[in-house]
């Protein structure tokens, strides 16, 4: 049986107070339409329709990013979620049945789907939809039900009765329905309510006159919509409780749990060590026995096994490779590769540069636009003079060569297999394999002057 998903997404979001669409704020690194999207995947619905309406360019860019083979269906006027589903007729085609979730609910599991799905084959029925009880109903619709305890219609909260407002269980929004049965259903539906708008869940009733309505109860955390920061914050501190549990479940040390972050797409693999502080970003991904020290950020980072990551650390876009060691207090940015056994350490920067096995850059460095050889040696102070004003340019180290300490390597320049530079040096012609390589001017010493010096200044300052 062919199931299409359709995911409403067209809302202002008013009450975040942001120009930013409600749907696209990020909650563990993802956008939440992502959410409801990904566990439709899950549930291997075909095809995936976004009803868009508020910014929609901005919402299809985000969605066809992550899923380029989502639909689209626009809603022009925000005249109800009955009128939204409307608009994705034409998208959802010729599936059999429906999956409908909202944009802005982040928290539901693709398991708890499967319960919907099963109970709904069992029954037959034309449609399913998921409820939660509550301790405050406030806002969400009431599952009304008869004598028998049997599903009879929903009722939004502003035209409840002062009996209906009473009840906990409440309408999670989220229901598989019998595609023919919906669309002849919402043909049917009026706007006769307290917000003069085409409520989608007024298909209950008309389901409950037809048919049994399979309703399935789910905890509450799993229907947690996002109207506000306050509710991004909630959302935000489930998920990060689930990405936890989850790690650790895996085989990863957490050394203070509550003060590490993760995004849902980073990749943890088993006996990674992470402290206190530490934050993962993007689609980071760490190898077997990875070690990071707290406080320190990696985005979209890619460590291989045993590499030591060292505390206020900074590693975006890189590769660090195995058993290599960077900080403490050391910036990885983008295209920075390090192969195996490279010690990249405190208040070094590194940028669009490869370090081959068992380079060294330990001290107060910047490598911009660099390639250092095998077993190189690269001195405290030094740094690639890479940019004129106008360009970039590259700085190429053999393998074996020695950096002394201080030295400027004006890019382009390349420096030969086993080269010495000499520390203090500004270079900037080519030197050869093998060659002693000094750019400073001669030392002078002139003995007795200091105090002469001293008596000179003395006498300036009046002293």
């Amino acid at each position: 049986m062919k199931t299409a998903a359709v995911i409403l997404a067209a809302g202002q979001g008013t009450r975040m107070k942001s120009t930013l669409p409600k749907v696209l704020h990020l909650a563990a690194g993802r956008p939440l339409v992502a959410y409801p999207l990904q566990a439709a995947r899950e549930m291997g619905c075909e095809p995936l329709v976004v009803v868009v309406g508020h910014q929609a360019g901005a919402v299809e860019s985000a969605v066809t990013a992550r899923f380029p083979d989502a639909r689209l269906a626009l809603q022009e006027k925000q005249s109800g979620t009955a009128d939204a589903v409307r608009c994705a007729q034409q998208a959802v085609g010729e599936a059999d049945r429906v999956l409908i979730l909202y944009g802005d609910c982040p928290l539901l599991r693709a398991e708890t789907l499967k319960v919907l799905f099963d109970r709904v084959d069992a029954a037959r029925a034309p449609l399913g939809m998921l409820t939660a009880v509550v301790d405050d109903p406030t806002g969400y619709g009431r599952l009304v039900r008869g004598a028998d305890g049997r599903p009879l219609r929903n009722v939004e909260h502003k035209d409840c009765s002062d009996a209906e407002r009473a009840i906990r269980e409440v309408n999670a929004g989220v229901y598989l329905v019998d595609r023919a049965f919906l669309f002849d259903a919402l043909s049917r539906v009026t706007s006769n309510n307290a917000q003069r708008e085409l409520y989608l869940p007024d298909v209950v009733e008309l389901a409950a006159q037809r048919s049994e309505v399979v309703v399935v109860q789910v905890p509450a955390e799993e229907i947690l919509g996002v109207n506000s920061r306050l509710e991004l914050a909630e959302v935000e501190r489930v998920l990060q409780d689930r990405l936890r549990k989850s790690a650790m479940l895996g085989g990863v040390t957490l050394r203070h749990p509550e003060s590490t972050f993760l995004d849902a797409d980073v990749s943890l693999s088993e006996d990674v060590t992470l402290g206190p502080g530490v934050q993962l970003r993007g689609k980071t991904r760490l190898g077997r026995g990875v070690r990071v020290e707290g406080p320190t950020i990696l985005v979209d980072a890619t460590v291989e096994e045993g590499a030591d990551i060292r505390a206020f650390s900074h590693v975006e876009g890189a590769r660090v490779g195995r058993d290599a060691v960077v900080g403490p207090f050391a910036r990885l940015r983008p295209e920075t590769v390090l192969e195996e056994q490279v010690h990249v350490g405190n208040f070094v920067e590194v940028k669009k540069a490869t370090l081959r096995k068992g380079a060294k850059a330990n001290h107060l460095t910047y490598l911009g636009d660099a390639e250092v050889g095998e077993k190189s040696n690269v001195g405290a102070g030094t740094i690639t003079c890479n940019y004129d004003g106008y360009g970039k340019y590259r700085t190429e180290i053999g393998a074996g060569v020695f950096v002394g300490s201080d030295s400027v390597l004006v890019a382009p320049l390349k420096i030969g297999e086993g080269a010495y530079v000499a520390a203090g040096s500004v270079v900037t012609d080519e030197v050869p394999p093998g060659a002693l390589a000094v750019g400073r001017a001669r030392q002078v010493v002139k003995p007795g002057r200091a105090e002469q010096l001293r008596e000179k200044a003395k006498q300036k300052a009046g002293k």
